[in-house]
């Protein structure tokens, strides 16, 4: 990336999160919202994942409605590798945040990890192509705005959070745009432009998405929700360009203290808990059905059977966060191996209650 030593003197910078389902218009919207900062004077750089992300990440990260046991491992290893191409965006994001400004060292490129530097390929050619530094960096005489607009599902909140961290270590405005139409609308899209995605994946995400909750999440307060079923009007739009300036106005500042820091590291250490867990969990519900099934139970029992094991588990699951949660929340020491060890072994003993009250013997 190009030297643009000085130029954020003169340009204030927010990022707009473009969010909602496939085929909801996301793209459609993002040119529209470009043609009309551009009428006002201000600047954008479109960065879409589909163009950054190979598409071969994508096609790894297809929602799974199933639960094999048999593909989890397959599935870590997928969530893992598109998580890494994700993350490779942000880093290509920041160090083009950072390299606007002047007082700020460039200490790495972005996209470093195996597999993923192609992300910072297709990023610097974004750059090319838009023609993003050379304009900013003819402009210093007057005041120049800049949108980066991130086209994306961003189906989860932690996806829009981890962005709200980048902005707000950059001292940059943070704004959200979600886009939301009824499930029926995003899948005739779909079809019409060539059915890019199976329906059964799209309506997976649709079960997973966490729009936008500003009464929850003070961060996501600078967020607006269009319904484009039909299509963007005059009013929505300038909804949206409001929100925008605001983000632009009021940039965020890098936290003073660190007990947002501290939440974010508990919910991380806590989920870490829950996902060996409920790791061990699956295998040994597998087990004990594998055992029903030996024991030559009626198709009726055993149905009874893993619906009261599925119970079981999500209640455990349930129990254990809060527990680790609470822990946590009085600053104790919490060694993960050590409570999925004797999480396991909770487990394990409800299962042989549960076995035995259906009449399975191990």
């Amino acid at each position: 990336m190009q030297s643009s030593a000085g130029v954020c003197e003169s340009v204030r910078v927010c990022v707009c999160v473009l969010c909602g389902l496939p085929a909801v218009g996301k793209s459609t919207l993002t040119h529209l919202l470009c043609d009309h900062l551009h009428t006002l004077g201000w600047r954008t750089f479109l960065i879409s994942y589909d163009e950054l992300i190979p598409e071969q990440a994508f096609l790894l990260h297809t929602p799974r409605t199933g639960d094999d046991d048999d593909d989890e491992e397959e599935e870590d290893k997928e969530q893992a590798g598109w998580k890494q191409y994700r993350q490779a965006v942000l880093e290509c994001v920041e160090v083009f945040l950072q390299e606007l400004n002047a007082d700020m060292p460039h200490t790495h490129t972005g996209g470093g990890e195996v597999g993923t530097g192609s992300v910072c390929v297709r990023f610097k050619e974004a750059m090319k192509k838009q023609q993003i530094l050379p304009t900013l960096q003819d402009t210093h005489s007057r005041a120049q705005r800049l949108v980066l607009l991130l086209d994306d599902n961003f189906y989860y909140q932690s996806m829009r959070y981890r962005v709200y961290q980048l902005a707000r270590r950059r001292s940059v405005g943070f704004c959200e745009v979600y886009l939301h139409c009824p499930l029926e609308v995003c899948l005739h899209r779909n079809r019409v432009r060539g059915q890019l995605l199976p329906d059964d994946v799209i309506t997976e995400m649709s079960n997973r998405m966490e729009p936008p909750n500003p009464e929850k999440n003070q961060w996501e307060r600078n967020s607006v929700t269009v319904d484009n079923t039909h299509s963007v009007t005059h009013t929505q739009l300038q909804e949206m360009l409001q929100v925008i300036s605001s983000a632009i106005e009021y940039p965020l500042n890098p936290v003073q203290d660190d007990s947002e820091q501290k939440e974010a590291d508990r919910q991380r250490c806590a989920c870490s808990v829950l996902h060996q867990v409920d790791q061990v969990c699956r295998r040994l519900v597998s087990q004990v059905m594998l055992t029903a099934r030996g024991c030559r139970l009626s198709a009726e029992k055993m149905k009874m059977l893993a619906r009261d094991l599925s119970e079981e588990k999500s209640g455990f699951l349930q129990e254990l966060r809060a527990q680790v949660l609470q822990l946590l929340a009085q600053d104790e020491c919490v060694c993960v191996e050590r409570v999925v060890t004797m999480a396991t072994d909770t487990f394990t003993r409800r299962t042989h209650v549960t076995m035995e009250r259906h009449g399975v013997h191990s």
